[in-house]
């Protein structure tokens, strides 16, 4: 029987480019206070709804105008990554509708920096079946004139739903870690199952530029406990990882990613990451 999960999982990770639509910056910016959304000048205001108009008309000529042609990523992209990406990405799904909002911004000598939240909404039809999602989007990015020159995403949690019933999920898992710190995911199905069967599992990856297209086979597993209950540990060295709930039951299926950063910390090991292990439900 095939794996239905082999597409699931494919939609999931190919969701992750419109993400980078979103505002965002490098780390490692002056520490001075951020001003407030309503003192931003009007060409800050002008560009963010420029580009939110670009990305809802998912018109990747006009959204590349705001990039750089030296245009970096923390992930590891480049401009002309970001473009192949995203013409592919919005090809495949071409149902999406982006809101961003101005959360403070700076200003510096060439330029602004921005922080803003986007959600990202909309039903995609994938062989046959209606997709929803909604996911929130927090990052930075610093612009130099209209150009956006950096850019890092400060966290992102996506849900991808389908069925009548989809679970519903409360999931349970560190804002970042350090490295070789130990830490507990759970994604806990808030509905009584009663007596039907739910399969799933959990998912970890490293953020890279490959893994924006490249899907990852995934393997169910017969669920004893309402959801999934694991203890991870962080990889020796720093990183960026997505972390994801794959959750079906008969009349509907749930995925839900978050990204876990891993921050530095002097200490020895294998920087090889150990994926989560079971544990039991009632564990703390």
């Amino acid at each position: 029987m095939r794996n239905p999960l082999n597409l699931l999982k494919g939609f999931s990770r190919h969701f992750t480019p419109a993400f980078l639509v979103t505002l965002a910056l490098s780390a490692g910016y002056p520490s001075a206070q951020a001003a407030t959304p309503d003192t931003a000048p009007g060409e800050l205001k002008n560009t963010l709804a420029q580009i939110d108009t670009a990305a809802n008309n998912h018109n990747v000529p006009a959204l590349m105008q705001f990039y750089s042609p030296n245009f970096t990523h923390t992930d590891g992209l480049n401009r002309q990554s970001m473009e192949k990406i995203l013409t592919q990405f919005w090809q495949r799904y071409p149902q999406l509708n982006y809101r961003t909002e101005l959360v403070s911004w700076q200003s510096q000598a060439n330029g602004f920096v921005a922080e803003t939240v986007t959600q990202i909404t909309g039903t995609t039809p994938v062989q046959g079946r209606d997709w929803s999602f909604n996911s929130t989007i927090r990052s930075r990015q610093r612009f130099e004139g209209q150009k956006i020159v950096t850019q890092e995403i400060l966290s992102e949690r996506t849900q991808l739903s389908s069925g009548e019933k989809p679970p519903t999920l409360d999931v349970r898992l560190p804002e970042q870690v350090r490295t070789n710190q130990e830490f507990n995911f759970d994604a806990i199905v808030k509905e009584p199952l009663g007596d039907d069967l739910l399969v799933g599992t959990a998912l970890e990856e490293p953020i890279g530029p490959d893994k924006y297209i490249n899907a990852t086979p995934v393997e169910l597993e017969g669920l004893d406990a309402g959801g999934i209950f694991k203890i991870g540990r962080a990889p020796a060295t720093e990183g960026k990882y997505w972390i994801s709930a794959v959750l079906i039951r008969a009349d509907g299926m749930t995925i839900l990613t978050q990204r876990l950063p891993v921050v530095n910390r002097t200490t020895t090991g294998s920087a090889s990451p150990n994926p989560p292990s079971s544990r039991p439900a009632n564990s703390p």
